[in-house]
C-alpha cells in the first residue's frame, strides 16, 4: 500500500468515525456532553432530527477535501441552529405563523361542557405560541438558540484518534519500509 492509499484510508476512516458522532448528536439532543435547550412548544419531532428526509440531520454530508474532511449540509437554516443567532420576522413567515395558527386552532376538540380535553391542551399551548409569533411585527427579531451538531471538541479529537489507531501500525510499516529502500 502507498503513501496516498494510506492517506485516502485514514482520511475516509476519519469521515466515517466523526460523522456517527455529529449523528448521535442528535438523539442525545446535545453537542456531546453540552445539552441543547429545551424548546418551547410541543415534543412532538423536530425540524434538527428528521432522519433522511426533509431534515437537517439527513442534510449533513461529508466529504474528502485535499487532506481534510468537511461536512455541509444544503439547508439554509444549518448554520443558525449550529451557532445560534438572530433572524428578522417577514411578511412569509408571518404568513406561515398564521397557517400554522389555524391548523392548530382546527385540532382543538371541546367537551360538552365548553372545556378543552386534556388531550389537545397541547395544540391549545402551540396555537398560542404561534398566534404570538404572526402578530410580531415585520423586521422583529427571533433569538434561536445555539443547538450545536457540528464542530470541533475533544470528543471529536477522541473519535479522529479512534479511527487512525488501526491505521498506525500500517503507517508505521511503510515508513520503515520507505527507510530501509534509501539505506545505502
Amino acid at each position: 500500500m502507498d503513501f496516498k492509499e494510506l492517506k485516502k484510508k485514514i482520511l475516509n476512516d476519519i469521515k466515517v468515525e466523526v460523522s456517527e458522532e455529529f449523528d448521535k448528536n442528535f438523539e442525545r439532543k446535545a453537542f456531546f456532553t453540552q445539552k441543547w435547550k429545551e424548546r418551547k412548544i410541543g415534543q412532538r419531532g423536530s425540524l434538527l432530527e428528521v432522519r433522511g428526509g426533509g431534515g437537517l440531520r439527513g442534510s449533513i454530508r461529508a466529504e474528502i477535501v485535499g487532506d481534510a474532511v468537511r461536512w455541509t449540509s444544503s439547508l439554509p437554516y444549518a448554520g443558525i441552529h449550529n451557532w445560534g443567532g438572530e433572524i428578522s420576522v417577514t411578511n412569509k413567515m408571518k404568513r406561515f405563523f398564521w397557517a400554522k395558527y389555524y391548523e392548530l386552532c382546527g385540532k382543538i376538540k371541546y367537551k360538552r361542557d365548553k372545556k378543552v380535553t386534556k388531550a389537545t391542551m397541547r395544540y391549545s399551548r402551540e396555537a398560542e405560541f404561534y398566534k404570538n409569533l404572526a402578530l410580531m411585527k415585520v423586521g422583529s427579531k427571533i433569538h434561536i438558540p445555539q443547538r450545536q451538531f457540528i464542530g470541533n471538541s475533544p470528543e471529536v479529537e477522541q473519535a479522529i484518534e479512534r479511527a487512525i489507531e488501526p491505521t498506525m501500525g500500517e503507517l508505521e510499516d511503510y515508513l520503515k519500509e520507505q527507510l530501509k529502500q534509501r539505506k545505502p
